[in-house]
């Protein structure tokens, strides 16, 4: 009899790991299309601006505030349903808003239309990671839940470099097409056709959630005295940060340092390379896509190993450590790749930077889901997310520019203003970080203690 079941255990074994795996894989599918659909706008800025009479500051309003805006606010209530209801519904829900808003701005004829598409981008999209993370933390355990963030988040720069490419590869293509006779749409510009193209596959892949996946039982759930589950209310999770206020004060605004780092980088250094080396929108859209596909993937799925590593090891900081150590690597490179005069030497420190500059992907959300208890895992992950946007994406990327504006006064020296914000940023996420390693083991013992009494 013990033989049998033994011999069985396996095979049952091995078929959950591949259904889990597979939920990992169509959740990196949702984010490559989630980061397509927000990044495509970036290299199409003229073609738009033209024929929707846009001012910059109005183009740059669609490009951060109507969608970082929405995404960090909207994370939260429904980070909230996420943790009491169905978390795949939940997620095809928001696939196919998102595809749709997508869609939408392909039929976009003036800036308000534009916003409001854009605006529904990020009201959709806010709903896939918190979900997401908080399954994965249900479906593996604490030692593999490093690389199934990893690869999850690889998703996001696949998709960042296929928006750079798509978007380099639409211009080169249609650059000199005025307008395109699209069934039932009638004559459309080549912009709104890209973004009906790249919006509306995502429905399929909402489709394929509710059809294939189905919501994990949840673990890790707080209980009362008599063993039943403990309903949380909204303001709980806000009582949980408390209780660990030196944990997440640590890793909320290290990470989002981390995550300044990055984004400074990814939004001004097309306007980098394009202005102190002479490339083409094309030729740029093509450099850092491949980069992107390269340098970003590799480092996302590295940190999620290193995790797993660390964890194998004993260390429980394992995730905070982590991540400390993409800080130490990636200060020099983001400091010195603008200060070079050699283009190729540039790209191969910045290919560097890259790398490391993945890292807080897999890191911040397994540290996060270690830590909070089930029913929170979703909201502590939503309000990350809304600190992290609104300043990592939003302050980060306008003190680039504003440095570069009133302190330099020249456009041409952004590459040093993006060496300022980022080596302070790294500085920053360094200290932060080491220092919350030891809080979070503190938090760790604390939780441990009260779910044992």
């Amino acid at each position: 009899m013990q033989n049998t079941l033994n011999a069985e255990e396996p095979a049952s074994v091995k078929k959950n790991t591949r259904y889990a795996w597979y939920v990992v894989t169509l959740c990196m599918l949702a984010y490559v299309f989630s980061y397509i659909d927000r990044q495509i706008l970036v290299l199409m800025i003229e073609p738009i601006k033209a024929d929707l009479n846009l001012t910059d500051t109005q183009f740059s309003l669609l490009h951060g505030l109507a969608f970082s805006l929405f995404y960090a606010f909207m994370g939260l209530p429904i980070a909230y349903l996420a943790d009491r209801f169905s978390r795949p519904k939940i997620i095809a829900i928001g696939i196919i808003f998102w595809s749709l808003a997508t869609a939408a701005c392909g039929l976009s004829k003036n800036f308000i239309q534009l916003f409001l598409s854009r605006m529904g981008i990020g009201i959709g999209e806010a709903a896939l990671s918190p979900a997401a993370y908080s399954m994965f933390s249900d479906m593996f355990s604490k030692d593999k839940l490093g690389k199934a963030v990893g690869i999850y988040s690889i998703g996001s720069f696949i998709g960042g470099g296929m928006a750079f490419l798509v978007g380099g590869y639409v211009i080169s293509l249609l650059k000199d097409a005025t307008f395109i006779d699209v069934p039932l749409l009638g004559m459309m510009k080549a912009w709104q056709v890209a973004f009906i193209l790249v919006g509306l596959p995502g429905v399929f892949i909402g489709l394929l959630f509710i059809l294939t996946v189905r919501d994990p039982q949840r673990t890790g759930q707080k209980l009362d005295a008599s063993g039943n589950v403990v309903k949380v209310k909204f303001t709980d999770s806000f009582k949980f940060l408390k209780k660990h206020s030196k944990t997440f004060t640590c890793h909320y605004m290290g990470f989002t340092f981390y995550a300044m780092a990055l984004f400074c980088v990814m939004s001004w250094s097309p306007a980098f390379y394009m202005r102190n080396s002479g490339l083409s929108p094309v030729e740029t859209g093509y450099m850092l896509g491949t980069i992107l596909l390269i340098a970003n993937t590799s480092g996302v799925f590295f940190a999620g190993w290193l995790t797993d590593y660390l964890t194998s090891k004993g260390r429980r900081d394992a995730a905070m450590y982590a991540g400390y150590l993409g800080g130490l690597g990636i200060i020099l490179p983001i400091i010195s790749y603008t200060l070079v005069d050699s283009l190729w030497l540039s790209v191969a420190i910045f290919t560097v930077a890259m790398f490391f500059a993945s890292f807080p992907m897999p890191t911040s959300t397994a540290a996060m889901q270690i830590l909070a208890p089930n029913q929170l895992r979703a909201q502590i992950s939503a309000i990350f997310l809304l600190i992290s946007s609104l300043i990592g994406l939003g302050i980060g990327t306008t003190l680039v520019a504003l440095i570069t504006d009133k302190v330099f006064g020249d456009t041409n020296m952004v590459g040093y203003s993006i060496s300022i914000v980022g080596g302070f940023s790294a500085l920053l996420t360094i200290i932060l970080l080491k220092t919350g390693c030891k809080h979070f083991v503190k938090s760790l013992d604390v939780e441990k203690d009260e779910m044992v009494r």
